[in-house]
């Protein structure tokens, strides 16, 4: 049986409530992690892609992490994204969470540009130094950089990383990085690939509909990395009900439409927008995602 790791089993990517004012609402985001950590969630990510990272300050960023210490109970494992245009920052954000405890941190590729290998290798180097194991995050779709296979391989040998968050789409590469970093474990990162990469050994899930409907996204994973064909059956089933709401998560407005999901799921604040870039929905998007989440907790999906 493979030792559980912090990294494994659902890592939520929370998303942040952000006010009218464009203020980050702090109380309601710990309330937020002990709703979804009370209903399966075994793992806190905060500051990723869904955190909109991007848009907050060094300093609201480690408020964010200290945060979700502070909320999550005793066993939750909460990794803390660290990726920046630059690795400077990267480190520093490092060194904030080894100072409080993180068992572990997420983190991107360089993405200021297009980076070379070499300078993908160096930037992973350097907040290895701070000495916390790194999760991988492959997002080839935003970042512009794919850690390739052989990439993550060269990664995994120099002892830089513990484990990818695969966000390619392509399921094909979870084979590959088996067959070339046999020990690296693999999680899950986009959600409408749950059950793909679940039956072939994911170790975990970097999650985003979780925000939303926890208990049955925990259990459709659960199901499906379970390596019980019964179990899988039930599992294809969920999935097919999921999926028109799963694959949100890999639109250009996943953001938006998982906090619309968790606002007509009853289980976000009034008001609760997102930092610009981000604009509201345009109309028909909008209309699109509620009749997509309704018709999933029309079917008893929580």
């Amino acid at each position: 049986m493979t030792e559980k790791k912090p990294w494994h089993g659902v890592n939520l990517a929370t998303t942040l409530p952000i006010n009218p004012d464009f203020s980050v609402n702090y109380d309601a985001y710990a309330e937020h992690i002990r709703f979804t950590t009370d209903n399966g969630v075994t793992g806190i990510i905060p500051n990723g892609s869904l955190g909109e990272y991007q848009t907050l300050t060094e300093d609201e960023r480690k408020q964010v992490y200290l945060t979700a210490v502070e909320a999550s109970p005793e066993g939750v494992a909460v990794i803390p994204g660290v990726g920046a245009y630059g690795a400077l920052e990267s480190v520093r954000l490092t060194e904030h969470a080894a100072e409080h405890g993180a068992p572990a941190v997420m983190l991107l590729p360089p993405n200021a540009y297009r980076a070379s290998d070499e300078e993908v290798v160096d930037h992973y180097r350097r907040v290895a130094a701070v000495g916390l194991p790194i999760l991988a995050y492959n997002n080839p779709i935003d970042t512009k950089i794919d850690l390739r296979p052989e990439l993550l391989a060269r990664l995994f040998d120099e002892d830089l990383i513990v484990s990818v968050k695969e966000f390619s789409g392509d399921v094909r590469n979870a084979y590959a990085i088996r067959e070339l970093a046999p020990g690296l474990d693999i999680s899950i990162g986009s959600d409408d690939v749950v059950l793909e990469l679940g039956i072939n050994g994911a170790l975990g899930w970097v999650a985003g509909y979780p925000n939303a409907i926890p208990a049955s996204t925990v259990e459709l994973y659960n199901l499906s990395t379970s390596g019980d064909p019964a179990s899988w059956a039930k599992a294809h089933e969920m999935y097919r009900d999921l999926h028109p709401l799963l694959r949100w998560d890999s639109k250009t407005w996943f953001v938006q439409a998982i906090k619309l999901s968790q606002e007509v799921a009853g289980v976000a604040p009034a008001g609760i927008t997102t930092r610009p870039p981000r604009l509201p929905l345009p109309d028909e998007v909008r209309t699109r995602i509620i009749a997509d989440t309704e018709a999933v907790l029309a079917k008893g999906y929580r």
